[in-house]
């Protein structure tokens, strides 16, 4: 099994941090951080980042157009993740690898990964490795919407940001935010085509206020980034139908990113700005803004094919289609649609087949989660009494530092009660057990522990309580219980109980002697119970003799 990623050394987490934060942008650039890394990485002699050198290795293969070499790599990855801990850093390597899956077109490799990566991400909060699972949840929604899966998209995003505000780093929370806008406008677009145009600005709504949140963090921001967050945000405002504010803004940074931005990018932003245009063309009669928003949309297509995103390709084959339909060519729309259906149909009816069976082996583990902790409570649970059984009080007891401070045990046995079930019956005889069992529970202290030991013996462990203040607890559950109504039972006397305590002091600084273990202060309440039985059974026995009123009542 491997260590976290917390227990690396600081120079592979660095590398490992500049490698995700690279492999979304120049390919380039990404094969050279990574040469530079690849050596410390398979020389650490550790699975964790063995695997981490295969994923990267794959979206080297990626980049060089060569499935076969992305397809080993993505199954060594697998295999060395498959010996480590389940960790915040293994759901980021989860997630990370179906982002490669995914940009190979391997929708249904990609789908298996998100699911697993996803489950690990709910194992763990944002105290244990906040990074590598602020980073999980960034692939997984950069993967979840690749799959079309929009809404667990912008939940991962929610998510990410929610654990980024807990780190120090203002670039985490920076990136964060442009997710989260980034994907609440992605969102509202397919809301609005779905014509659910009320939530659809209210998502326009919650981008702007992510990104206008975004612009007050301190660091400055890649170039790049920078012109993401622009496009974003006047995309945003075309959702929430503020077309006219959003037009100025669009254009400009896309003439910056026609000029110094990358392929994505320049596809992206000319996206945005021929749905923009497309909006106008419906709402002022304009044709001329039409034709641009179809000829920018062809660009964006070509741009998003030569970069690898089959998804917003076939989006903007899609656009194209309806949009040619509205400048009233029909043989052209026909053109796009038939590339659209021909690109689309195949991955959509096999994404609704993997998507539904991720819901059944998801369906699959809760049961199964559900079942080991229902096989966990019967291991430890009497079934009758709904109380702790003996195998659960010898765990406690175990675990007990005896010494540190005062404890006592009672050990507590129903008198008779075996005539109970010879004169009554047996289902008598579990309803007082199942009354003697909450007797004791409501007549404890705070804080102590009441367990069924064996058949007709019951167990109480006192923390904290001298042998005094114990006799006086047990003396009260005694009272209790013979007081308690039977006569619904039609029992031949009424119930009681016998108790043995015995106690373990505290045991200060240089004070002499051993300290006494559960085992032997049990069976010292035991003794003591076995006196209260041959005294007359209904009392209390300690070590310290018989309670003050039983004295007085015997003398």
């Amino acid at each position: 099994m491997t260590r976290s990623v917390r227990a690396a050394s600081g120079e592979l987490r660095a590398a490992l941090w500049r490698l995700l934060a690279a492999s979304d942008r120049d390919d380039a650039a990404f094969a050279a951080l990574f040469d530079d890394a690849a050596g410390a990485m398979t020389g650490a002699d550790d699975p964790y980042w063995a695997a981490w050198h295969a994923a990267f290795t794959a979206r080297v293969r990626l980049a060089d157009a060569d499935p076969d070499g992305v397809a080993e790599a993505v199954t060594a990855a697998r295999e060395a993740l498959d010996t480590c801990h389940s960790s915040p850093g293994t759901a980021l390597a989860l997630a990370y690898l179906a982002h490669v899956e995914v940009s190979a077109d391997h929708v249904d490799a990609a789908m298996l990964m998100a699911v697993d990566a996803s489950l690990l991400t709910e194992q763990f909060s944002g105290g244990e490795e906040p990074r590598a699972l602020l980073q999980a949840h960034r692939w997984l929604s950069l993967t979840l919407a690749a799959l079309d899966l929009e809404e667990l998209a912008v939940a991962h995003a929610t998510r990410g940001h929610a654990v980024a505000a807990t780190l120090p780093d203002a670039g985490d929370r920076w990136q964060m935010l442009l997710l989260s806008a980034q994907r609440h406008v992605e969102l509202a677009q397919t809301l609005r085509r779905r014509g659910e145009d009320v939530r659809a600005r209210e998502l326009a709504g919650e981008a702007i206020a992510a990104a206008t949140a975004a612009r007050d963090v301190d660091p400055e921001p890649e170039p790049a980034d920078a012109d993401l967050l622009d496009v974003v945000q006047a995309w945003a405002l075309t959702c929430a139908d503020d077309l006219d504010a959003a037009l100025g803004p669009l254009r400009r940074v896309r003439r910056h990113v026609q000029a110094e931005g990358g392929l994505w990018l320049r596809g992206y932003t000319d996206l945005a700005l021929a749905r923009l245009l497309a909006r106008l063309a419906q709402r002022d009669g304009d044709e001329a803004s039409g034709e641009e928003a179809v000829q920018l949309m062809v660009d964006a297509a070509g741009a998003f094919a030569s970069a690898g995103d089959r998804r917003r390709y076939r989006q903007c084959l899609l656009e194209l289609g309806q949009n040619s339909a509205d400048l009233g060519r029909p043989a052209e729309a026909l053109h796009w649609l038939e590339a659209y259906r021909a690109d689309t149909g195949r991955a959509h009816a096999r994404g609704r087949e993997l998507w539904a069976e991720m819901f059944v082996r998801r369906s699959r583990l809760r049961e199964a989660e559900r079942q080991a902790a229902l096989l966990r409570r019967h291991a430890l649970e009497d079934p009758l009494t709904g109380l702790g059984n003996r195998r659960s009080a010898e765990r406690r007891l175990g675990a007990l530092q005896l010494g540190e401070e005062p404890l006592a045990l009672a050990v507590v046995d129903v008198d008779r009660f075996k005539a109970v079930n010879d004169e009554a019956s047996h289902s008598h005889g579990d309803v007082v057990l199942q009354r003697v069992a909450d007797l004791l529970r409501e007549h404890s202290r705070n804080g102590d522990e009441v367990y069924r030991w064996a058949g007709d013996e019951f167990l109480v462990v006192l923390p904290t309580a001298t042998e005094a203040q114990a006799v006086v607890v047990m003396e009260r559950l005694r009272s209790a219980v013979a007081a308690a109504d039977w006569s619904d039972l039609q029992l031949g006397e009424p119930v009681t109980v016998s108790v043995g305590v015995a106690s373990a002091p505290a045991v200060t600084d240089g004070e002499p002697g051993p300290v006494v273990g559960w085992r032997a202060l049990f069976d010292t309440a035991d003794l003591h119970l076995f006196s209260a039985k041959r005294g007359g059974r209904n009392r209390v026995r300690a070590p310290g003799g018989a309670p003050p009123a039983e004295e007085e009542e015997n003398a």
